[in-house]
Parts: structure tokens; sequence; C-alpha cells
């Protein structure tokens, strides 16, 4: 994995080209310590993840042959993943639940294959776009083992259960068109145009708004997708504006409007609660490791 930062984007590559980017454990791990990083630089404004050469990730490396899933549940071995409800984590999921605890929008560029892991990884990130050679696939019950990676809650959220529930029961590969059809992309764009698309919508992001005010945005949209009532969201968002509305990003956001300029948001997110908001997810209290 390529971790790199520039004009206020980290870009994240998965790099196993010659493999099409097949999920390994140890990739696993890099990606988690990849959001971490990304989260705790005031530097970085958006994630653009990405894959190198002709696929985005082509699942799951099978290079051990029909054991490859048996082994992964068993204990023992590199790298060290930890247990949730007293059964050891899925490497899925330690790959994708420090994505959805980001409090900066993550932008994936979808290119070529992505399938299995490499279809599930990208559901928390905020906004996928694919090229036109991109092809998903949720094909974990035609390897005979449930999806991961945290997606049964959040395919359904993102596509809708229906349209979630198709995909997953019969397993096939789709292409980017009927992934744009299905709304698990926003848009589908030429091979050639995939990254310049991308980092265009991340340098609109970084240029125009404050860190702080989409921080507390992304974690309030994504929290409160699990909660019951409308309240819930006035209460939090009541916090938010309170604390945001006295602080210096908000200052010059209006004093930028009025004198016709682009603005300079200067406030750090910090470490704990962005205005108010907990940090989303928070980790249950029966995760060991």
């Amino acid at each position: 994995m390529r971790y790199e930062v520039a004009d206020r984007v980290a870009t994240i590559t998965l790099h196993r080209p010659e493999r099409l980017n097949a999920f390994t454990p140890r990739m696993a791990v890099e990606l988690g310590e990849a959001a971490a990083a990304a989260d705790a630089d005031d530097a970085v404004r958006v994630v653009v993840v990405t894959g190198a050469g002709r696929g985005f990730c082509a699942g799951a490396d099978l290079g051990p042959g029909s054991g490859t899933f048996a082994d992964r549940g068993r204990p023992g071995g590199a790298p060290h993943r930890g247990s949730v409800d007293g059964v050891l984590r899925d490497w899925g999921g330690i790959a994708a639940l420090p994505f959805a605890a980001l409090r900066k929008p993550v932008v994936a560029a979808v290119n070529g294959p992505a399938v299995g892991i490499g279809a599930t990884m990208v559901l928390p990130m905020d906004v996928r776009i694919a090229a036109e050679s991109a092809r998903f696939g949720f094909v974990f019950a035609r390897r005979g083992i449930t999806p991961e990676a945290a997606s049964s809650w959040f395919l359904p959220r993102v596509v809708g259960i229906s349209q979630a529930m198709e995909w997953v029961a019969t397993g096939r590969v789709f292409d980017a068109d009927e992934a744009l059809r299905g709304r698990l992309v926003s848009r589908v764009v030429p091979d050639a145009d995939l990254l310049p698309t991308a980092y265009a919508l991340a340098r609109e992001i970084a240029d125009n708004t404050s860190g702080v005010a989409v921080g507390a945005a992304r974690q309030l949209l994504w929290s409160m997708l699990g909660e019951a009532s409308p309240w819930d969201a006035h209460r939090a968002e009541s916090r938010a504006l309170a604390e945001l509305a006295t602080g210096p990003d908000a200052a010059e956001g209006v004093a930028a409007f009025l004198d016709k300029r682009a603005p300079e948001f200067r406030a750090p997110l910090g470490e704990g609660p962005v205005a108010g908001v907990p940090r989303w997810p928070a980790p249950p209290d029966d995760v060991v490791g």
C-alpha cells in the first residue's frame, strides 16, 4: 500500500498490481493505519482511495487455496487482529471500519475489478466514483461465506435493502452502469478521467470548506443513520451549531463571503469530538485487542 499527501489531499493506493491488488491481512492493517494517519494530520482535508494498475481490488488473495478462509478464521499468525464477541475479528472490518471513523471525507476512485472485500471496503467511504472499466461483485455466497467489512450494515443503507439483497444473494459480478443505477457509485467516468475527477472533487472540498464543519457534518450524517427520531438529529445539530457559530471558521466564512474572496479556514479538528459530536462509530465493549 502507498500513502502520499499533497495539497491537503491524502492518497491511499492499494499496491499489489501484479495480483490486481488482491487483499491480504497485511493490507488490512496498513489500510487501518493509513486512515488513522489521515485523521490525525491537520494537513489532510480529504482522502482519495484507489488501486494501482488495472484493478481496484480483486478480492481476497486466494493463493493459499481451498483453506484460504479457514486459515484466516484460526488464531495465530501475524499480524495481530484482536477479537469481538469472543471470536477473531474479520480482516475486512479491520480494513473498513477505520474509514467509517474518519472525520474527513473519503473519495473512492474505483478502477477495474472491485470484488468481495474490494466492493465492501468502499462502502464506508463517502463518495464512490467508478471508471468505465470498473466491475463490482459481492461474491461471498459463491465462495461459501458471508459478507464482511460491516457491509451488512453499510450496503443496505447505501443502496437499499432490495438492491443489496439481490447483489449479495446472486453473488454476480456487474458493471459500472449497473452500479450507477443501483446507487453504489455516484458517477461513471472514462478511465482516463477517473483520478482527475476524484481530485477535482477533493480540491473543491479542500479549497472551499471548513475542516471542522465538514468533520462534524460527516459524523452527524453517518451516525444519524441509526437513530430513531429526527429529534436525535435536532439535538446533535443544535449542539454543533452552538459550538461552531462562535468559532473562528464561522467568522471567517462570513467575512470571506462579504469580502468576495476565498476563505482561509484554520480551525483544527483536534483529537476528540468535533463541535460536540461524539466520535463515530464508538467501539463496543466486546472488542479486545
